[in-house]
């Protein structure tokens, strides 16, 4: 069942200047895993700039021994067309904390963080002057994108952040870069049957919002708002709004939209109807 409430204007409007969830500028693209459909790709591009745009992959979540700029991962853009393309690289904080090493993104007009662990990417980079290039970028209007692991580490809250496993939702590591304030995300989530497991976060952190994304689907995400694209749901977990009587997530589709900042979701109704009228459910509270 999907849980429908926003105002109309909610399909037209802009983006709060003042976001209480997300970037104040830029994009970010925030895939469940697998990243098969070419069109979630092309997205990525086209919020960068377009094919001639310069991106940034990072795989670090992966774990190999080295990266170089040959891998492998960067092919699904290149296949999209995308010309302009650095493979970005280390574990070590030191080096992620130089000027050297954040030189191709400063001159970037998108990321992409490859899937893999999410606590490697929390180990290399958070706090660090790549951190803080990354931010930049959103500022300067770009995208920054990541699939499984590097969709996980958008949020406040680093969920199956621990060193030994991925099945402990609260591990060791539990920051993350914090692009989502307040937000929790996990990925593959019908794929893996994981639909339950984002429960247990937002019962021991109930300020926080829960977002799971299933393999193939992305939220794009602009200001408080974010829309689905892809080929499966979105899961939503909130403390303060169920389903009656009692039902603690609800799915959107591709198409639906929601507001992280109000916790409100919408679906244009498919009829002759305007596109900005919106079918409207009550919230159980």
């Amino acid at each position: 069942m999907l849980l429908v409430v926003a105002p109309a204007a909610a399909q037209r409007s802009a983006p709060s200047d003042d976001p209480r969830v997300g970037p104040a500028r830029g994009s970010l693209v925030l895939v469940g895993g697998g990243l098969g459909d070419e069109r979630i790709v092309e997205r990525i591009i086209a919020l960068a700039g377009g094919r001639d745009a310069p991106l940034v992959v990072i795989p670090t979540a992966g774990g190999a021994p080295h990266y170089d700029q040959h891998w492998k991962g960067q092919l699904q853009f290149r296949n999209a067309g995308a010309t302009d393309i650095t493979v970005l690289h280390t574990y070590d904080p030191k080096v992620a904390d130089t000027d050297e090493f954040v030189a191709p993104l400063r001159r970037a007009r998108g990321v992409f963080f490859g899937g893999g662990r999410q606590w490697r990417l929390a180990d290399a980079y958070l706090n660090t002057q790549t951190h803080r290039e990354i931010f930049a970028l959103l500022e300067r209007g770009g995208v920054v994108s990541g699939s499984s692991a590097g969709a996980s580490i958008m949020g406040s809250f680093l969920v199956r952040g621990d060193t030994e496993t991925n099945t402990l939702m609260i591990g060791d590591h539990i920051e993350g870069f914090g692009l989502l304030k307040n937000v929790g995300i996990d990925q593959h989530l019908l794929r893996r049957n994981r639909h339950f497991d984002l429960i247990e976060v937002i019962q021991a952190h109930p300020e926080l919002l829960g977002i799971g994304l299933d393999e193939d689907t992305a939220i794009v995400v602009e200001g408080d708002r974010f829309e689905v694209i892809g080929q499966s749901y979105v899961a939503i977990y909130d403390n303060q709004r169920q389903i009656p009587p009692g039902g603690r997530f609800f799915f959107l589709a591709p198409g639906d939209g929601y507001d992280m900042g109000s916790r409100e979701a919408w679906r244009p109704v498919q009829t002759e109807r305007p596109l900005e009228r919106v079918e409207k459910l009550p919230w159980g509270r």
